[in-house]
């Protein structure tokens, strides 16, 4: 395909009404108007795409005034222009990046004059393309604007930089990190060149702050291969910089199977995570759930390796700059996923496992300990997992008390009925009272309740003397 193109009418024809009102509204008042990046990239690989750029010789302020209350709060020319369906729409004035300084981002930037120019400072030739209108032609049909060839290099499913490899990943190396995450996401192959230089600047990857890595391992996590651009990442280096605990994996020899490597384990379960659409937070913590084996593995055995590993996922997604709620589900699972059920569990053991991980962590515990097992070639509900999950549906339609918030009586109760002064004392009897109700629901009514409270109120007054 040459630079500039007639476009092909299926591209207007799955560009949403509401954009193409943008570029309407942009091409009549006189100025270029373009549809461009990863969205473009979408509709060319008949993907659903989700977000839309669209970029112009219009400047910020510009812009501004012809969409009444569009915002403007970056130094980079992207004003976020309110669409007739709510959506937010992405609208940039043409620009050149300017002094890339810490690998990260532009120094500044300059308003350009042309489109071309302003695909020549993207990342990849899959979105070096723009679809639209040049400056005055308000009539004419859209062009394709693709001088780096990208629709071909779409069609060849390649993952290509634009220009040289080197200088875009010198300019910001989050680009390294998307390659990766394309190449799992979009099905692409790195061109020879690209992937070299990832090879070769691997180490800049460690100037990257830890939101943007999480943000594209979230985006990599998302894929229906995760393994294709986790395994490029290992395979880089990228990895050993962003990740370096789990890089120890590969060559660590994995017990559940014999000859089975560690890494290799981490990546079948990630795709079985994948292939039976778990959250994302599953999906962490299956990329995690083995991190703590390299460092305890002792002739082949892996004491406490969950524990560490919930210690070790913990600071690494701290790094990462990860939400504190993420940071504790994902470490919850991995603490919690190598239990083993026999068959023989009690009903109380069955409440006490409940009580132990909490209910609303069950499920996920489960797609969790599920990705594992089809990870170590077994089947998916292997160890009895059918059966445990049916007895514990069965305990908690029940209803029994797994915790203080189910018990008959209160800390309040205890202060009325038994005289007990504030303090440490009262959380213990509650405590106490816990576990003798999961292990006999049927104690759980305030009378009963009273007088289990008031002889471990005397013992623990004894043992405190």
């Amino acid at each position: 395909m040459t630079p500039t193109d007639p476009a092909d009418p299926d591209i207007a024809a799955a560009i949403p009404r509401q954009v193409l009102a943008i570029l309407d509204q942009l091409r009549e008042a006189g100025h270029a108007a373009y549809v461009v990046g990863g969205s473009l990239r979408d509709v060319i690989l008949d993907r659903p795409a989700v977000d839309w750029d669209l970029t112009t010789d219009a400047r910020p302020d510009r812009i501004q005034a012809l969409f009444p209350g569009a915002l403007y709060e970056n130094a980079f020319g992207t004003v976020t222009v309110r669409a007739g369906d709510g959506s937010n729409v992405q609208v940039t004035t043409f620009r050149s990046d300017i002094a890339y300084n810490d690998f990260r981002r532009p120094e500044r930037v300059e308003f350009g004059s042309s489109v071309e120019q302003d695909l020549a400072r993207r990342d990849f030739t899959c979105n070096a393309i723009a679809w639209g209108w040049p400056v005055g032609d308000a009539d004419g049909g859209p062009t394709l604007i693709d001088p780096f060839g990208g629709r071909l290099d779409v069609s060849r499913r390649i993952l290509r930089a634009v220009g040289d490899p080197g200088a875009r990943f010198t300019e910001d190396a989050l680009r390294m990190v998307r390659a990766v995450r394309f190449a799992a996401v979009l099905g692409f192959t790195i061109e020879p060149a690209t992937l070299d230089a990832i090879r070769r600047q691997a180490s800049l990857a460690g100037h990257l702050s830890g939101e943007r890595i999480s943000a594209e391992f979230d985006r990599l996590l998302a894929a229906d291969r995760p393994s294709i651009g986790l395994r490029l990442a290992m395979d880089t280096g990228l990895l050993t910089v962003v990740a370096p605990l789990l890089a120890l994996q590969p060559g660590v020899a994995q017990n559940k199977a014999p000859d089975e490597d560690l890494w290799d384990h981490t990546l079948r379960s990630v795709d079985a995570a994948a292939a039976a659409d778990r959250s994302s937070v599953v999906r962490l913590a299956v990329l995690l759930h083995d991190i703590g084996k390299p460092a305890t593995a002792a002739d082949g055995h892996f004491y406490g390796h969950e524990t560490v590993g919930a210690d070790l996922a913990a600071d690494l997604l701290r790094g990462w700059h990860a939400q504190r709620e993420t940071i504790d589900r994902v470490c919850r699972l991995i603490r919690h996923h190598m239990f083993s059920y026999d068959g023989a569990w009690s009903d109380a053991a069955i409440r006490r496992f409940i009580a132990k991980v909490g209910p609303a962590s069950l499920d996920d515990l489960f797609a969790l300990r599920e990705a594992d097992n089809v990870g170590s070639g077994v089947p998916a509900d292997a160890g009895g997992l059918s059966e445990l999950r049916s007895r514990i549906a069965d305990q908690l339609a029940a209803d029994v008390a797994l915790d203080r918030s189910g018990l008959a009586i209160d800390g309040d109760g205890l202060l009325t009925e038994l005289g007990l002064e504030p303090g440490p004392i009262v959380g213990r009897v509650l405590e106490e009272l816990v576990d003798r109700v999961i292990a006999d629901p049927s104690l759980n009514e305030r009378g009963r309740l009273l007088v289990l409270a008031r002889g471990i109120a005397e013992t623990s007054r004894s043992e405190d003397r």
